[in-house]
């Protein structure tokens, strides 16, 4: 028969607490079976009684003195031993608590527990490798201990012996088929092998096990997402949240993730939720006013901001987001205003001059917005931005030869600038230099050879001049690896494969470009070239019609619709 109950309980009770971050062996029981109970036995439990009453009272010293003593009485009990090793474990007397381990081992090479206890204390002390030695043996004693495969596993895993972890997790399996756990452990053993499919079905077959499973499903749904599995990432995020709707974490996660996806009402639906809950944050009302910016609830976000800056005046980047929402709605003097709060020593403190500069112009006053720019470059003579802004306001008031001559006076002070010479392409070639504009491209890929603007703009220029073909083609197919979702620079791509005569490469590359940009007219134009070309001129007058539309102003697509209607006796 075993053990008295007392000792059952007892050692349960000091086991359960024996190896902190470890998983918890809840199910230990008394050492092996005797048949007799001689009167040392009884004497032994009889202090190993008091010595649980000073655990119990967190007198370990004492519980210690008494277990020795009990161990004096009765010299061969294995479950004495392994007591005195919790004690010593607890204590921090590592080594003591191991030897312990190893005479109860000796005593009754049998019993499991010492030798998962000396895992544990093992595994505490950075030992895996013996650990892992421990954590077998005691599989091999009592192969129904499921937290011992566990731990097991993980020490593996610690190792980077990867098989060997899913090897163990999987004969767990074999032996508790509905083990959560199991499921859960190799799901993130699969997740360190980066191994993110198979991670993903052994977490949702822990869920399915364990709906209230909180981390597999939180890791399940980290999963999918890192694998681009937005919409079942959004599906995990919200079960989560089922099982608990205050796991704030996962509200945030879930609302960067809407976000993302430009799922803008569901992120606010969320946000709202947050804000009237009682521990809505400024942060939380910030990403509510950003949304209702981005959705030209340009009201809403106005109040928002609003109601931020009367509890924290000096949130100036909410300030500037709310002068920008004030310049949407055309209030050019409340967005004037709001842009003026902003103080010089803040980060946005440029940004705002610049539209500031912008509004002047927008408003009739495009002196006053030259005089902003000048002296903001007199108060940050060192900083490239400003000029470039120069430039660019220049030529948007149609005097891009002025742009020009400010950044030339410049260019000895940022010599290495790729944005300068990159400006200063764009400004040549519209001032109708197209040489030097071609040299200043060549000289951004020089400073970054991986610019894909530059690629695009010579790729494209090229084209346009019908020289270089292959050289642009080289440069665009460079352009697109570095940005596929680019339509403009795919729309570049069928471009050159036009002017090349590669008719099914250039609508492969058109029709991808027009899916990305189908408000572009020259895009739309481009492709309609190439279907005319095709002698397919129905479609080609189909996409005419439509770029005529998106820009009413393109005398060349005009002239073709004519001819076309022409050609086919179309009144």
């Amino acid at each position: 028969m075993k053990k008295a109950l007392l000792a059952t309980l007892v050692l349960s009770s000091l086991l359960s607490a024996c190896a902190a971050g470890q998983i918890r062996n809840d199910d230990v029981s008394a050492s092996s079976p005797h048949t007799t109970l001689n009167i040392s036995d009884s004497r032994a439990m009889y202090i190993f009684s008091l010595a649980r009453i000073h655990v119990l009272d967190g007198d370990l010293d004492g519980a210690l003195t008494l277990m020795l003593a009990a161990a004096e009485a009765d010299p061969k009990g294995a479950y004495l031993q392994t007591a005195i090793a919790t004690v010593y474990s607890r204590m921090n007397r590592y080594q003591d608590a191991l030897d312990a381990c190893e005479r109860a081992i000796t005593l009754d090479p049998q019993s499991a527990e010492p030798h998962i206890l000396a895992g544990s204390i093992l595994v505490g002390m950075k030992r895996d490798r013996e650990a892992s030695l421990h954590y077998k043996r005691a599989i091999e004693i009592d192969p129904a201990k499921e937290e011992v495969y566990l731990q097991l596993a993980v020490v593996y895993v610690k190792l980077f012996e990867y098989e060997e972890a899913v090897k163990t997790l999987k004969e767990l399996l074999k032996a508790v088929p509905d083990s959560p756990l199991g499921n859960y452990y190799l799901g993130k053993t699969y997740d360190q092998m980066k191994l993110s499919k198979e991670a993903i079905g052994y977490y949702r077959k822990a869920v399915e096990l364990k709906p209230d499973f909180e981390q597999a499903l939180l890791d399940m749904a980290i999963s999918q997402e890192t694998q681009g599995l937005y919409s079942e990432a959004i599906a995990s995020y919200r079960q989560l949240l089922e099982v608990n709707p205050l796991n704030y974490n996962v509200i945030h996660h879930l609302i960067q993730l809407y976000i993302q996806q430009q799922r803008l009402e569901d992120a606010l639906a969320l946000l709202s939720k947050i804000k009237h809950s009682g521990v809505s944050t400024l942060d939380v009302q910030r990403k509510i006013g950003l949304i209702y910016l981005e959705l030209e609830r340009y009201d809403e976000a106005i109040a928002e901001f609003n109601d931020i800056l009367a509890k924290e005046p000096e949130a100036y980047q909410v300030r500037f987001y709310l002068a920008s929402a004030y310049e949407e709605i055309a209030d050019d003097e409340k967005a004037i205003a709001e842009f003026a709060k902003i103080p010089r020593d803040t980060a946005n403190y440029i940004d705002a001059q610049i539209h500031t500069a912008y509004l002047y112009k927008d408003g009739g006053e495009p002196a006053r917005g030259l005089e902003v720019l000048n002296t903001l470059i007199a108060a940050y003579p060192d900083k490239i931005e400003t000029y470039l802004n120069l430039a660019g306001y220049y030529d948007s008031l149609d005097k891009p030869e002025d742009g020009l001559k400010r950044l030339i006076d410049v260019e000895d002070r940022f010599p290495n600038d790729p944005r300068l010479q990159f400006r200063l392409g764009i400004l040549y070639d519209k001032v109708g230099k197209k040489e030097e504009s071609i040299a200043r491209m060549k000289k951004v890929l020089t400073l970054v050879p991986d610019d894909a603007q530059a690629l695009n703009y010579l790729g494209y220029t090229y084209a346009e001049l019908g020289i270089n073909l292959d050289q642009a083609l080289q440069y665009l197919t460079r352009a697109v690896t570095l940005r596929p979702d680019d339509g403009f620079i795919l729309d570049s791509l069928g471009w050159v494969y036009f002017k090349l005569k590669r008719y099914d490469d250039a609508i492969d590359q058109l029709e991808k470009a027009l899916t990305l940009v189908d408000d572009d007219a020259t895009v739309t134009a481009h492709l309609a070239d190439v279907y005319y070309a095709r002698h397919d001129i129905r479609k080609a007058l189909t996409l005419y019609r439509k770029a005529l539309k998106l820009d009413p102003e393109r005398r060349d697509v005009a002239d073709r619709i004519r001819k076309i209607r022409a050609e086919i006796g179309e009144k």
